[in-house]
């Protein structure tokens, strides 16, 4: 898999892993690109979030992105901040582009400084690197995830949109610790695009949760940079949110210590905001992720996670299906619990819920609730 024309990208292991994995990479552009952002609504968010949002605030273009994974640089105070401004000047200097045009980000342990000696050095070393491929930056950029994220489309004009993600644990709306960057060779507006983002956003990344805790670093960026040129607005914000649709369903599928996919389909809502509530509360419930790791149809923790959702719901009109078969339907319904539970047993377990009060739809993501998740967290700095 390769970047849309335009885009070249370089990954090294610079020694703020442990592990020795790769954990430095980046992303060029040959031309400024048009482009559109999304953090954390934390407040302690990360160096790199807050300096982003000022670019953002800016309005001007960008042609660089530079990552580091293994450590996210937050909760680190002024220090962390003059760092992370050294990192975006460092990474302008050896790729001959302007301060103001490269954005940062860092994920791993909070509350650690970036052993800058070592991002220093490997920043002049990334230049060596470059190159069209996506699975090297892909893997650069991962922490606790099982593996890389990546998704593509391809427009009628030609032109491309790549995108990859990270993302395991630390995972509930508010952006769902994710990272998730789309790039395309499309000439796009980018106030067109600015205004479209968010309400992508919001059906995709932030329509993920794994475990309920928002992160300090979550952000979502693309970047177009014109290089194929015109292209029809709207089948390009349709193919981007397609793109980012199946990086969400990636990062739920990868959650810590999954075995499967949750997916919760809601309809007959109020409205789309209340539709993506229940189902996201559906989600991030730890009795029906539990459930779902057992392979139980206990419909009841569905109708519990609704009922506190705070989405307006007609108990009467509610209907509720697991992996196609009617459980509830104003009342329980007649079902074989045993058919169903073997049914569980695949890799996405899907609910289908409706609220019986409107006609707006909404889906959500998340995964099962294992002992493994335990481990990893209890494990994760020592």
């Amino acid at each position: 898999m390769e970047f849309p024309r335009g885009f070249r990208a370089a990954a090294m292991a610079a020694g703020i892993k442990p592990s020795g994995k790769t954990d430095l990479s980046c992303v060029v552009s040959a031309q400024p690109c048009a482009w559109a952002f999304a953090g954390t609504r934390s407040t302690t968010a990360a160096a790199c979030v807050t300096r982003n949002r000022e670019v953002y605030a800016d309005g001007q273009a960008v042609r660089a992105l530079v990552v580091n994974a293994g450590n996210a640089n937050a909760a680190t105070g002024q220090q962390g901040a003059r760092d992370n401004a050294d990192i975006a000047d460092a990474m302008s200097g050896v790729m001959n582009v302007r301060p103001h045009e490269v954005l940062t980000a860092s994920t791993g342990i909070i509350g650690h400084l970036l052993p800058m000696d070592k991002v220093l050095s490997g920043l002049e070393h990334l230049p060596d690197e470059l190159s069209a491929d996506v699975p090297p930056f892909a893997a650069a950029i991962m922490t606790t995830d099982t593996r890389p994220k990546t998704a593509t489309a391809t427009l009628s004009s030609g032109a491309q949109i790549v995108g990859t993600a990270k993302g395991s644990g630390m995972i509930h709306p508010d952006m769902a610790t994710m990272f998730a960057f789309a790039f395309s060779d499309a000439a796009v507006d980018q106030d067109a695009l600015r205004a479209a983002f968010p309400a992508i956003v919001s059906r995709t990344f932030n329509a993920v949760t794994v475990d309920g805790d928002t992160s300090t670093n979550d952000m979502a960026v693309v970047l177009a940079n014109g290089a194929a040129g015109e292209t029809d607005l709207h089948e390009f914000l349709t193919a981007l949110e397609g793109v980012m649709r199946d990086l969400a369903r990636q990062i739920a599928a990868d959650g810590e210590g999954a075995t499967k996919l949750l997916t919760v389909k809601v309809s007959g809502a109020s409205t789309e905001a209340e539709a993506l509530t229940a189902a996201r509360t559906c989600c991030v419930s730890p009795l029906l992720k539990s459930a779902v790791h057992g392979n139980d149809p206990n419909w009841g923790r569905v109708i519990m996670a609704v009922g506190r959702s705070g989405a307006a719901v007609d108990i009467e009109a509610m209907t509720v299906s697991v992996q196609g078969v009617p459980v509830f339907a104003g009342k329980p319904l007649t079902y074989d619990a045993a058919a169903v539970s073997a049914a569980m047993k695949a890799e996405e377990v899907i609910f289908e819920l409706g609220l019986g009060v409107g006609e707006a739809k909404g889906e959500a993501w998340g995964c099962d609730l294992s002992a493994e998740y335990v481990v990893i967290n209890a494990e994760y700095t020592t």
